[in-house]
């Protein structure tokens, strides 16, 4: 049976155990424990969330679950849905672990099941290490592809969610016309096609997300858009008829924008939405702008699935050192998407 979007639950996958996944899933989930509207329940096993908790030197009871419409216990108390992968024998911090890569998979793997088999709203995921998830013997690059093949999804982009934008509580959204991969080989992978594809899924998404008329810039590659050509022609050979071949479908679409400008003009309320066209030209700016409220979405899974978008930080896990603020980010977006859980499994359930 579906959760209540009104009152949702979140399924909180710590990342890897030795990592600071699971400090910061316990601190959020404790500031959080009060609030009885919704419920978030931590996904690892027991003695991971209690190792944490005794770091952090929280005043709180960590309960055992084995389901996940369990009625929240309140303020003192958070749960944790016992995954059994590591019982009471804990790894090291901080150490690269095949047993902790096992953990970290596994907690994902329950997580998506309980989304996908609405037991939850949706999904926020701690940092992995990938090394440790490789030697547990995943060949996935990541969470990402990690969640696509759990999922049966093929093809998932990633929107960067800034919401501490303006006076108004206006939400910028980031996309990304291409990821993982070098600079050189991003600009060729642009092209007519490719920019249109990358231009409806973002806008699509906006709407999926909640944005009734969303309003979607496009980012330039060159600077100063290219300056008519004289710093380079992508903009008049492939971002701008694509602009055009859009907007002539109907959709609310600007561009190319240069990049020096476009970012400050979505985060003063212009736009609900940047295609940003390479990797670090959108996270530098989200980033700088606000690096702990800067979290990551997965569209194009059938689940909703917030994301940290830092790492593990092996070099100060289980210190009580580690700013849970991009988790509180996370859990706090994942609760604001919450009432378009529906939409979004219908539009992304590979059918």
């Amino acid at each position: 049976m579906a959760v209540d979007p009104q009152h949702p639950i979140l399924a909180v996958s710590v990342g890897d155990p030795v990592g600071i996944g699971p400090e910061i899933t316990a601190a959020v989930l404790a500031e959080y424990a009060a609030d009885t509207s919704q419920h978030g329940i931590a996904v690892a096993d027991t003695a991971v969330m209690q190792r944490a908790v005794d770091v952090l030197g929280l005043d709180v009871e960590v309960r055992t679950v084995d389901r996940w419409d369990i009625a929240p216990a309140g303020e003192g108390v958070i749960d944790v849905f016992d995954i059994g992968v590591l019982g009471d024998d804990l790894p090291d911090w901080g150490v690269v672990d095949a047993r902790a890569g096992r953990a970290a998979i596994t907690g994902i793997e329950v997580s998506t099941k309980a989304a996908m088999d609405e037991h939850v709203s949706g999904i926020v995921t701690g940092p992995i290490n990938k090394e440790a998830v490789w030697k547990a013997g995943s060949e996935h690059l990541g969470h990402t592809e990690m969640l696509g093949e759990l999922t049966g999804v093929t093809k998932q982009d990633t929107m960067f969610v800034n919401d501490r934008t303006h006076v108004d509580g206006h939400r910028l959204q980031t996309f990304f016309a291409t990821r993982h991969m070098s600079l050189r080989k991003a600009l060729d992978a642009i092209t007519v096609e490719t920019q249109i594809d990358s231009i409806e899924r973002a806008h699509r998404a906006l709407q999926v997300y909640g944005v009734e008329n969303p309003r979607l810039a496009v980012a330039a590659i060159n600077p100063h858009g290219g300056e008519n050509g004289a710093f380079g022609d992508e903009e008049i050979e492939i971002l701008r008829p694509a602009v055009e071949a859009v907007r002539a479908k109907g959709l609310d679409v600007t561009g190319p924008i240069p990049a020096d400008s476009v970012f400050h003009h979505g985060l003063t309320g212009r736009y609900d939405g940047i295609l940003s066209q390479y990797h670090d030209q959108g996270h530098i700016a989200t980033k700088t702008f606000d690096f702990d409220g800067t979290i990551s979405v997965t569209v194009g899974l059938p689940i909703l699935r917030t994301s940290v978008d830092h790492g593990t930080a092996f070099d100060i896990a289980g210190q009580a050192k580690a700013d849970p603020g991009t988790m509180r980010s996370a859990y706090a977006a994942a609760l604001g998407y919450a009432p378009y859980v529906a939409g979004i499994r219908a539009e992304y359930l590979p059918r």
